[in-house]
């Protein structure tokens, strides 16, 4: 029945007992439109116990017992003969101990047992022999033997014996004192660490009940989270259009926008067609006027300069040969100035550019725009066919919002861990309640355990107080016979420190004996398995408990003992804080990702966008009339211009010589004449060339630089037209057929792009959820705690100071056979005696 309840408990450590989703459902946040989500910290309790023991300076003597133990017993850990004998259950040896591999069995343990056996035989030897040597040592002396005749021999070294049996006596002494020290310490610890035996006790139980309080809270937390996943995924449906259809529209983009760019550029080229044009009617028609001007003005000023030039003054070369020479070289250079190109005979643009204007009464840039505005409405689109598909799943997110909040009714949760926190209350209550108990037992403990030191103590009194009453009562000059009252007093107290010991030491050796053989047992059998985990070893072994199960943990919670479940895995996970989920394989009896796949509809989301049809034939990039203006605009006649006639007067120049510098020219040969009427009519002349220059030369160069640049782009514009135009049609015509017949690859393919990011946003909070199960979730540290608070109080708090106490007691026992020994002796040297040897020879010493 109880097994029952603890799977229930297990299970209700993964789902929440009182859990409402719209109390606890986050409002919606501003997500991205897609990548990974954040579903926050899984709120964490926090276990405050400390499972870990360090036992400071008694930890050297805890060392020393330690090694004690190894030497007696240096045997590995004898884990097949564990297990035998634990499958066995001790019957089979107990009632067919005759068999072969039973006595095998036997003398394995007995051979493993060795060192103890050895040990306890002595302990029994020292028991029963040393009483029996007391009374027969009793008895001896009574009769004036062993030592009871009070006469002492007289010896030459007799002081040196005295002074080493002394010294002996008291280094006895001092180890026996080591050990009751030891024994005492042990003793004190172990009522020191009841205090914190009760604190770990406190912590753990108080762990416990903060796994039973936060686990809910955790469980909640993460069905909590799925409104994180719901709100993305509602987010990205309501933002379908920029979303699907936005990539849509990029993917499209890279065939249509090239193709209605260039129908743009054609516009552009249509523009700047008629600029041109323009430009050159308008240049034409300047240069056609200002050259007739520029033609009258040179011939009135070479007829002035012709008459200038039949002066006398220029025709007499006796009286001034200079001015003679100057007048013959102006008069021949007269010929240049004449006006270079002639701009009347080339023909206007006025046919091909009324047909350009014609053209652009179309509105093409205005059809384009459509044409963009068109293909940049995908989004719409797909937002407004895939209205139908988002509100069914809207519906399907919603029946998942009540399926996962319907988990927590699935099993009793609420009343397993109500259960549960009862019972860890009850269990401090009873655990409290036994507390005065504990209490009253360890003062009785420790009463005993004094009584043992108090007994050691006694005899050790008495040989201090002996060596201390025989040291200072000493008179060397003193007979035996003559002894003063001191030194009779410390062999008395010898030989009293001589009775207690052979009334006591036999009882420390039982004590001795007994704990040795529990305490060491438990400490090699026990204790030391478990920090080198041959204990979980042990506890793992197939078929131990039950012949029929491979590992008992989920053999008996599972009916699974096939299932990767043992001591050590479920220790070790807990030991990492891993959570209960990890640790006990709940995955295969609550399967959390299989549950979460089928309650998340995952694959009746992904067939909804599998149905989904996009239709983008409404978009149309390029009206009729806009193709045929880019017809009409290859029909212009923009091809048919004289281009070379054009190019072949504008590149003529104005006049046949640069006349500003004819005017230089002019003006120096002038003022190389002498100055009279001949050189001012000249410069008169130069004069008016200059202003010809300022006034219809530089206005028609610049008339000629425009129309020589217009010419140049109309020629760039006209050459190919045509086929340029047929390029256009056809690009925009297989973006169009693209678009109308050929999208449904492009479609399909962003449509399960976009499906795989919304069915992945369930899929990272399965994941999480998985994760946090798995790590997080219900973290069963207090379990491992509780395993290793048993290790501390019974290893570290009891055995070892119970192995402490009966190895200094140990310690006691034993030498309190040479301190017997050696007191016996040292008591004829401070004892009067009744007799002595008398010499003659030495009787003036005895005065």
């Amino acid at each position: 029945m109880w097994k029952t309840g603890l799977l229930l408990l297990f299970w209700g450590l993964l789902t929440s007992s009182e859990f409402q989703q719209e109390a606890t459902e986050p409002e919606p946040r501003n997500q991205p439109p897609s990548g990974k989500l954040d579903f926050g910290y899984v709120p964490q309790g926090v276990y405050k116990t400390l499972a870990y023991y360090e036992p400071g300076v008694i930890g050297i003597l805890f060392h020393m017992v330690h090694a004690f133990l190894y030497v007696v017993q240096p045997n590995p850990f004898p884990e097949d003969l564990v297990v035998k004998v634990a499958k066995d259950k001790f019957g089979a040896i107990q009632s067919e101990y005759q068999k072969p591999e039973n006595i095998v069995l036997t003398l394995q343990a007995i051979y493993y047992e060795t060192g103890f056996m050895v040990c306890a035989v002595l302990g029994l030897l020292f028991m029963v022999l040393l009483p029996l040597v007391g009374l027969f040592f009793c008895l001896c002396r009574c009769c004036e033997n062993c030592g009871g005749e009070m006469h002492q021999r007289q010896r030459k070294n007799a002081d040196c014996q005295r002074g080493l049996l002394t010294t002996l006596l008291f280094a006895t002494s001092l180890i026996i004192t080591a050990g009751v020290l030891c024994a005492y310490a042990a003793n004190q610890n172990l009522s020191s660490q009841l205090e914190g035996m009760k604190r770990l006790v406190s912590s753990n139980l108080k762990d416990l009940q903060t796994f039973a309080n936060e686990t809910p809270t955790q469980i909640d937390y993460l069905i909590a989270q799925y409104a994180t996943a719901k709100y993305t995924v509602i987010s990205d449906l309501d933002n379908v259009g920029p979303l699907l259809g936005g990539n849509i529209h990029v993917e499209l983009g890279t065939e249509v926008r090239p193709a209605l760019d260039g129908v743009l550029r054609m516009a552009g080229a249509m523009r700047e067609t008629k600029e041109a044009l323009e430009n050159v009617s308008v240049s034409l028609e300047v240069l056609q006027e200002a050259t007739g001007k520029l033609h009258f003005n040179l011939s009135l000023v070479r007829s002035s300069l012709n008459r200038t030039l039949n002066d006398p003054g220029c025709s007499d070369e006796d009286s001034d040969a200079t001015t003679a020479q100057l007048c013959r070289s102006i008069r021949s250079s007269l010929a240049q100035l004449q006006v270079s190109a002639n701009f009347t005979r080339l023909p206007d643009v006025n046919n091909q550019l009324e047909s350009v204007n014609q053209v652009l009464k179309t509105g093409l840039s205005d059809i384009i725009q459509k044409g963009f505005s068109s293909f940049n409405d995908t989004p719409g689109m797909v937002s407004d066919q895939m209205r139908n598909v988002v509100e069914g799943a809207r519906g399907m997110l919603d029946v998942i919002s009540t399926n996962i909040s319907s988990f927590s009714k699935v099993f009793p949760v609420h009343s397993s861990l109500a259960n549960f926190t009862n019972f860890i209350s009850h269990t401090q209550s009873k655990i409290e309640d036994s507390y005065p108990e504990i209490d009253q037992i360890d003062f009785y403990r420790w009463i005993c355990c004094i009584g043992l030191c108090c007994m050691v103590v006694l005899i050790l009194a008495f040989n201090f107080l002996a060596i201390l009453c025989g040291t200072m009562g000493y008179d060397k000059h003193a007979s035996p016979t003559t002894r003063g009252c001191v030194s009779n007093t410390g062999g008395t107290l010898l030989m009293a420190g001589v009775g207690f010991s052979f009334l006591f030491s036999w009882i420390l050796m039982g004590v001795v004996t007994a704990t040795f053989l529990v305490g060491g047992n438990v400490e090699k059998l026990v204790c030391e398995p478990f920090h080198t985990k041959e204990l979980f070893k042990v506890l793992d072994t197939p078929h131990l408990v039950n012949p029929e199960w491979r590992n008992f943990i989920p053999g008996y919670m599972y009916n699974d003992s096939d299932l990767d479940l043992t001591v050590e895995s479920f220790y070790s996970n807990c030991k990492n804080n891993r959570s209960l989920y990890s640790a006990m394989r709940l995955d295969k009896v609550f399967n959390v990702t299989t549950l979460l796949n089928s309650s998340l509809y995952t694959k009746e989301v992904a067939k909804m966008f599998d149905s989904v049809k996009i239709d983008l034939r409404g978009i149309v990039l390029l009206e009729s009339e806009g193709k045929q203006s880019l017809i009409d605009f290859s029909e212009t006649g923009v091809a048919e211009i004289n281009y070379a006639a054009y190019l072949e007067e504008v590149n003529k120049g104005v006049t046949q010589v640069d006349l500003l510098s004819y005017t230089n020219e002019l003006e120096a040969q002038t003022d190389l004449m002498p100055k009279g009427p001949l050189q001012t009519s000249l410069k008169g002349h130069a004069n008016s060339l200059r202003q010809i220059h300022s006034q219809l030369v530089i206005p028609m160069e610049q008339a000629m630089s425009t129309l020589n640049q217009s010419i140049r782009l109309l020629e760039r514009t006209a050459s190919d037209l045509p086929n340029k135009i047929t390029d256009v049609l056809k690009t925009i015509e297989a973006a169009q057929y693209l678009i109308s017949q050929n999208a449904t690859h492009v479609v399909i393919q962003e449509t399960e792009k976009y499906k795989q990011t919304i069915v992945g946003y369930f899929r990272q909070y399965i994941e999480w959820v998985r994760t946090s199960l798995t790590m997080e979730v219900a973290a069963c540290k207090p379990f491992s705690n509780i395993v290793d608070t048993v290790e501390i109080v019974a290893c570290s708090f009891l055995v070892d100071s119970l192995n402490t106490f009966w190895f200094g007691l140990g310690c006691c026992a034993l030498f309190l056979l040479p301190s017997i020994i050696l007191s016996v002796k040292l008591a004829k040297f401070y004892r009067r005696m009744d007799t002595e040897d008398v010499y003659d020879e030495a009787i003036g010493n005895w005065n």
